[in-house]
């Protein structure tokens, strides 16, 4: 399939996950979520097949991993424990996204930037002010991937800095989403439940996903030779 038609692929995955969540259909719920991360996954390995960059393993597994999570996660509110088997998987998901965005920084000699470390630690230091009291037995848990996703956004912004500043505003955009989509759910599961709160949390994560995918996917064939 060509470049479009697997975006529209998995937009229309992402939408009918939207629709069963909206619906609350359970059966479509964890058919169109199960099928998410594979579909993007292969989008990638198709838009990818020419590179012989060494940075796609790295894409590949944050993707896998973070198709266990959401799994995992589909069975949440049977077993608290699968909450925390989730988050495990997305924690190794953020720190191969960690790995690819170092990985372009050092190939690229992209300098450390203090104000875009000064922003991320607001930012985490505002929300876990937020949620803390809430955490429970949770508290070290979130606390620790909160800093794992904090520094992912830190390194994605640095690729605003890449030759190719395109790939870099897609995966810099995919990281907000990321960052976005999982402070909502930190603030909906422990802090407030707000309306529409799982509709919001799964169309930011599905776009923070693709944006990333497709900034790699750009990244990538642009130095494939």
């Amino acid at each position: 399939m060509k470049k479009k038609a697997w975006i529209i692929l998995f937009l229309f995955v992402l939408f009918t996950n939207l629709l069963a969540i909206y619906l609350d259909n359970d059966t479509l719920r964890f058919i169109s979520k199960s099928a998410l991360m594979p579909v993007l996954a292969t989008y990638f390995l198709t838009q990818t097949r020419s590179g012989s960059s060494g940075l796609k393993t790295w894409i590949l597994l944050a993707l896998i991993f973070s198709w266990i999570g959401d799994l995992l996660l589909l069975f949440e509110e049977k077993k608290s424990v699968f909450f925390l088997l989730g988050l495990s998987s997305f924690f190794v998901a953020q720190v191969f996204y960690i790995v690819f965005f170092h990985n372009i920084r050092m190939k690229e000699y992209i300098r450390g930037n203090a104000l875009l470390l000064l922003l991320v630690i607001v930012y985490y230091f505002i929300l876990m002010s937020i949620v803390s009291p809430f955490l429970g037995n949770m508290k070290l848990a979130v606390r620790i991937y909160g800093v794992v996703l904090s520094f992912m956004w830190m390194l994605a912004m640095h690729t605003l800095f890449s030759k190719n500043k395109k790939a870099g505003w897609w995966m810099t955009l995919g990281a907000i989403l990321f960052v976005a989509s999982d402070s909502l759910l930190a603030i909906n599961k422990f802090y407030s439940t707000f309306n529409y709160a799982p509709l919001m949390i799964m169309l930011t994560y599905g776009l923070a996903q693709l944006f990333i995918a497709e900034g790699a996917v750009r990244y990538i064939n642009s130095i494939r030779n």
